[in-house]
């Protein structure tokens, strides 16, 4: 409760509305007008500025949304790391894993995973077979979001507790399952796993902030360019053609799930980060186009969506190109199969 309180009305409500109001009301307007007056063509306006320019979508879901979200996050995650709580964690959910073909000691990758997925991904070398690395690899693939799309999430649904509550069942039942089943279809079992646990102790608030800050620092280098440079795809996508191709063609998709036909960019916005998506989410729920069971209908579909594309790189490299298809292609039928089925429940159920 008070991770949700912290991350989802704090991080994800207070701050992000704040940020957000100066940056659509003060800033993106200045920069609007600077490259109009600067850059007499309207292309090179649409790169930089306007709708989805580099510094008028990239950096102001970098700065409004993502920025708030993953502080608050990562401070909550390192509080809990300096504590000595993270390894009792692995050892209390050690015999509920072992349902799924795994030991405590996944629990390493998957904690990373809601970090950054790419990073739970590179960890799951250190799993000793190949069994217990298919099934994490899986498991971070379909049912992990990471830090930032996990608190865009909160922040959403918790103005709907239910929608919360709804949302957290399904991921946590699909989790199980789709872990349970892939333990039984594949051979071998679970490895023993012993752990040294630490005293438990008051954080040291130098060493959590140190921490805090480095994780900050780290997840910034890494999203601030992939953030403008989907923000560059984007506008050569429009400007080609191909990405209202792409929007249109998910368009029926989208009207299966009673979603919006905007909703489309989500996705193909999600591919290039899972945060990008939820941030895309964010901003057509602000605009009035997502409400209530449309919310979880989306927030469960993106979580269980394609990988983004830096983790789909490291699946590439750690797996191969064979496996790292396969998975992504079931992830997607997968995805948007659940999030038709949980329409169609919470439609006769009501309770949204």
């Amino acid at each position: 409760m008070g991770i949700y309180k912290f991350v989802g009305c704090f991080g994800s409500g207070v701050l992000v509305n704040y940020f957000q109001s100066v940056f659509t009301q003060q800033i993106n307007p200045l920069i609007d007008g600077i490259a109009t007056r600067l850059l007499p063509w309207t292309i090179l306006q649409d790169l930089v500025a306007n709708e989805q320019g580099i510094l008028t979508l990239g950096m102001r879901y970098v700065i409004t949304i993502i920025l708030p979200i993953t502080t608050t996050f990562f401070l909550i995650f390192s509080i809990l790391e300096e504590s000595g709580y993270l390894p009792r964690i692995s050892l209390l959910i050690d015999h509920l894993f072992k349902m799924i073909g795994l030991s405590g000691r996944s629990i390493i990758p998957l904690i990373l995973g809601l970090n950054c997925s790419s990073a739970g991904s590179l960890v799951t070398r250190t799993m000793e077979s190949k069994r217990e690395r298919f099934i994490i690899s899986l498991l971070l693939a379909l049912a992990i979001p990471c830090s930032a799309q996990l608190g865009i999430f909160i922040g959403l649904l918790s103005q709907n507790f239910m929608a919360l509550i709804v949302w957290a069942i399904c991921i946590a039942f699909i989790f199980a399952i789709i872990g349970s089943l892939t333990a039984k279809a594949l051979p071998g079992s679970w490895s023993y796993f012993y752990m040294e646990i630490p005293p438990l102790r008051l954080p040291h608030l130098r060493s959590t902030l140190t921490k805090t800050y480095n994780r900050i620092r780290w997840y910034l280098s890494e999203v601030i360019p992939l953030f403008l440079l989907g923000s560059v795809i984007i506008w050569l996508g429009n400007l080609i053609g191909l990405l209202p191709w792409l929007v249109h063609s998910l368009e029926p998709i989208m009207l299966k799930l009673e979603l919006p036909k905007q909703a489309s960019s989500m996705f193909i916005y999600g591919f290039f980060r899972r945060d990008y998506g939820a941030a895309r989410m964010f901003d057509l729920h602000h605009a009035g186009l997502l409400e209530g069971r449309q919310l979880v209908v989306s927030a469960v579909t993106l979580t269980l969506f394609i990988p983004c594309l830096s983790q789909f790189r490291f699946m590439l490299r750690e797996r191969g190109l064979k496996t790292t298809i396969t998975l992504s292609s079931l992830v997607i039928i997968f995805a948007f199969s659940m999030g038709y089925i949980l329409n169609k429940i919470l439609l006769v159920l009501e309770v949204i």
